[in-house]
């Protein structure tokens, strides 16, 4: 076993590894300081707030399933496409996705603003949280364009393997969203104190700004052409494959965020639950510090997966995917291990409230035990997007979350009466399954098939 695991890591690039897991990592790094900022200044304005905050996370990222699931088939042509050396339709397939995001933001958000405010109607917001949520949601809409422009290009430059690009745009938004969450959140530095409105503009304008970096900077790169879309001959044979890989990864985030919705609804069903919802809140920002390493794994995966499959490379690519689950599974949990130390600490930073820090402290400890599993299940995952099979991740991961997690929180919170505790452990045990479920696809089925073919449709150089 011991000459194995030898072996297996004598035949992976580990350096390339490092060179792309530590940009990444800083980049999770900043984008974890803005969600930190924003709970930790609400949590000195209210807890209200604090749940305001919540829920128009769990809201924005389901209204980015179809950024994400663009991104996702983005990983895939654009990563590939570079291993087999095409430059050309890596610029195209960036100027298609890129048109596409800003299309798909634009009508989301119209529609939405247009339609009211049902999306809230679907929520168990507590009473005398409305406006306040009303708020945040509508400032949610209001920049949604934007951060599809700057995720998306994020996604695109990693997937080109210029990880600095990203690390930069995100450093910026940092920047401007922290200094207005501090200056007119909470009125430092003699600036004006906006209280929950001062958190709601600094986050819009350090995404539009950051957005138009990214422009900037796809252009500046070479990634994108002086005319965005390619020609339409191209499209028409390039399209499908990006369509075949991001449609179930839209399922997917379309499935798993709204199983992520329905878990705060089962929450804040709970009576008293605002102690809860703001414990879960800001659980999930501390959580996203030890995640943090784990998202950079699973996104070098599918940058190494997609390269190596499209350069022809399939063993190299079953031994670099293998070798990354069990490098970053060790890692993160050896961290989540030394976190486990400082879970009162963190709590008593995040909430002067015992009652929301005897919360955090509660999720925090189902969730750190699941790390292995987690994190495992996160890189496999960036394995199959780098392969373009994400059909197996639709499969995997929906099935887990509305037949496991789901059922067996409601079960536990509600007809046992366990509390938002019961929501952890089932949130625990539906990982330990899917992590099971994506190590039995990973060995047994033909993922690498789910690449592109080597010389690429005629219609697609």
């Amino acid at each position: 076993m011991r000459f194995e695991l030898k072996r297996l890591f004598n035949t992976v690039q580990l350096g390339v590894i490092w060179g792309l897991v530590w940009p990444q990592t800083a980049t999770m790094l900043c984008t974890m300081i803005i969600g930190l900022t924003d709970i930790w200044v609400a949590g000195k304005i209210d807890a209200g707030t604090q749940v305001a905050i919540g829920f128009s996370t769990q809201i924005q990222a389901f209204l980015m399933v179809l950024g994400m699931s663009l991104g996702t088939g983005a990983m895939a042509a654009v990563s590939q496409s570079m291993g087999a050396g095409k430059r050309e339709r890596v610029r195209r397939y960036v100027g298609l996705v890129m048109a596409l995001a800003l299309l798909f933001a634009l009508i989301l958000s119209l529609s939405l603003f247009l339609g009211g405010d049902q999306v809230l109607g679907l929520l168990y917001v507590p009473e005398g949280l409305e406006d306040i949520t009303r708020f945040f949601y509508h400032m949610l809409l209001l920049g949604l364009p934007a951060q599809y422009i700057m995720n998306v290009g994020s996604v695109l430059f990693r997937a080109s393997r210029n990880v600095l690009m990203p690390l930069l745009v995100v450093v910026t938004a940092c920047l401007i969203n922290v200094f207005g969450d501090l200056g007119f959140g909470l009125g430092l530095w003699g600036l004006p104190a906006c209280g929950a409105s001062g958190i709601a503009w600094s986050t819009f304008i350090a995404v539009c700004v950051s957005a138009l970096l990214s422009l900037f900077l796809l252009y500046r790169t070479g990634l994108m052409a002086g005319r965005i879309l390619p020609p339409c001959l191209w499209i028409r044979h390039a399209a499908p494959y990006l369509l075949k890989v991001s449609l179930p990864a839209l399922l997917t985030q379309f499935l798993w965020q709204s199983g992520y919705l329905s878990l705060f609804v089962i929450v804040a069903a709970l009576p008293d639950s605002v102690d809860d919802l703001a414990g879960m809140t800001a659980g999930i920002r501390v959580e996203s510090m030890l995640f943090m390493p784990a998202v950079a794994f699973n996104m070098t995966a599918s940058i190494m997966t997609g390269n190596l499959l499209g350069a022809g490379k399939t063993g190299e690519a079953r031994r670099t995917g293998l070798a990354l689950t069990v490098l970053g599974a060790v890692c993160m949990s050896s961290i989540g291990a030394c976190m486990w130390f400082f879970m009162e600490p963190l709590a008593q930073f995040f909430s002067p409230d015992q009652a929301v820090q005897d919360q955090i402290g509660s999720y925090l400890f189902y969730n750190i035990l699941s790390t292995p599993f987690t994190v495992g299940s996160m890189i496999l995952n960036g394995v199959m997007t780098g392969a373009g099979a994400t059909v197996y991740t639709l499969i995997v991961n929906t099935s887990c979350i509305w037949l496991v997690r789901l059922p067996l929180a409601w079960t536990l919170a509600h007809a046992l009466h366990g509390g938002s505790r019961g929501v952890y452990i089932a949130m625990l045990t539906s990982m330990m399954v899917q992590a099971s479920a994506m190590l039995w696809v990973f060995f047994y089925k033909n993922w690498p098939a789910h690449a592109m073919r080597r010389q690429g449709a005629r219609g697609a150089r």
